[in-house]
């Protein structure tokens, strides 16, 4: 039996590679996929069961957002034009301590995640405070997730130091231990703001737990300079040392990369997470992700907090990876249009360990579908539905998603999420925050 039938005009199943299917459809049972086959043959092979047409879309896997920090939504635009370390320690740090709590969390991840899923996004990964109440917020909303619960060596409003992060962490972790949604990882901050007894700690319980690690590393040029100088060590030696690196060890940023960093990463399967448009506003550098991808590393996409972007359109951050990486590789063939939209699904399904359940259209995975409309002004004439995809403006066109089955978009209406709500708390902190920097 059957639940439901999508009847698809272009399908991208992403596995098989570089493959585009026409007018074929996913069969869905009990929030998997059951089947993939031609319209024609669905129709006999299925009568009567309830269908949705998507006849003027491209389908695909729904969207991974491999980093970001959703409650950052509540800062987005809050401080721009700065250098990251001016931006991080003079404006974000003080504002978080001051307004960062439990509400400010659950508030914060749900406006993130209605952009999200309103951009085709059905999975996203997150390092920020008070992940208790992200998890709530995506339990509600529907939606899957990665939280990399934060540890820092210093105090902030979720915990007192190293010690008191691993112990709500792994709380959290035993809480959600059987969740098909939610996935609890370690994630200590960066190199510079963890000291080694506390890596190495995260290194121990990560084996022991067979968890996911994800930690910023190699961010900008400043960094590595200050870790050579401190420690004698750029910092990705310095956690191979510790032990930090692994298959379960997700990069963030590695924009400043020499040829023995990229060989240590290679050497020890870590995966990569690119955040092209943050590195750019922020002047980070350039990941070098045409390299990393020929030396076999496996480089997902992510979009950071919308306090750098400044939104989470994954889609738009798709377009600038392709394009960023013919620049940075000089050569226009690096990052086509394929092997982009791979970056975004089976590439961040990877990364997070999830890849046997998301990020292809297969039989047997789950139901997370995005559908994206071609019948507009900028997407015709149609050509090549991938290239459509990468290079015009997709997220603003996606009109359906699914995540296991489960419809949280329906042409543009967000269904389990109250986008008027969202709007009125979203506006809500912006007048207290906006208030209180005014003010002093």
């Amino acid at each position: 039996m059957t639940d439901s039938l999508l009847h698809c005009r272009y399908l991208i199943p992403v596995i098989p590679e570089n493959t585009v299917l026409e007018n074929h459809s996913i069969a869905i049972k009990d929030g998997t996929i059951t089947d993939i086959l031609p319209r024609n043959d669905a129709e006999k092979k299925y009568p009567g069961i309830t269908a949705v047409e998507l006849d003027q879309h491209i389908v695909l896997p729904g969207l991974i957002n491999a980093h970001g920090h959703a409650a950052m939504s509540l800062l987005r635009s809050y401080a721009n034009d700065l250098a990251l370390m001016d931006w991080l320690d003079n404006h974000i740090w003080p504002t978080e301590a001051r307004w960062v709590n439990d509400a400010f969390v659950f508030d914060g991840t749900q406006l993130a995640i209605g952009e999200m899923v309103k951009s085709g996004t059905t999975c996203f990964s997150d390092m920020y405070f008070f992940p208790e109440a992200a998890a709530r917020a995506a339990i509600d909303a529907g939606v899957r997730c990665q939280l990399s619960f934060p540890i820092f060596e210093f105090p902030s409003n979720w915990g007192s130091g190293p010690q008191e992060y691993l112990e709500k962490g792994l709380a959290l972790r035993d809480q959600y231990r059987s969740s098909e949604r939610v996935k609890i990882a370690f994630g200590p901050h960066a190199p510079y703001t963890v000291g080694d007894a506390a890596l190495e700690k995260v290194v121990m319980l990560a084996e022991e737990l067979d968890a996911h690690i994800q930690i910023h590393l190699h961010e900008t040029a400043f960094e590595v300079d200050s870790a050579v100088k401190e420690t004698g060590m750029r910092p990705v030696e310095r956690m191979r040392k510790l032990g930090l690196l692994s298959p379960r060890t997700q990069c963030v940023h590695m924009t400043t990369l020499n040829a023995d960093d990229i060989q240590t990463i290679t050497t020890n399967g870590c995966h990569v997470i690119h955040c092209p448009e943050s590195n750019l506003k922020l002047a980070s550098g350039f990941c070098p992700v045409d390299t990393l991808q020929k030396a076999g590393i496996n480089v997902a996409l992510g979009t950071d907090g919308a306090a750098s972007n400044d939104d989470l359109d994954l889609f738009a951050e798709l377009r600038s990876a392709a394009l960023l990486a013919k620049a940075v590789a000089n050569d226009p063939t690096a990052l086509a249009a394929h092997a982009a939209v791979r970056m975004a699904t089976i590439n961040g399904a990877r990364a997070l360990g999830m890849d046997n359940l998301i990020g292809s259209i297969e039989i047997s995975k789950m139901a997370d579908i995005t559908a994206v409309r071609i019948d507009t002004l900028c997407a015709q004439p149609l050509y090549d539905p991938p290239s459509s995809l990468v290079y015009t403006s997709s997220g603003s066109r996606v009109s359906d998603v699914w995540v296991g089955g489960k419809r949280l978009l329906n042409n543009r209406q967000l269904t389990t999420l109250d986008e008027a709500d969202l709007l009125a708390r979203a506006m809500h902190w912006g007048e207290k925050i906006s208030s209180a920097k005014k003010h002093g």
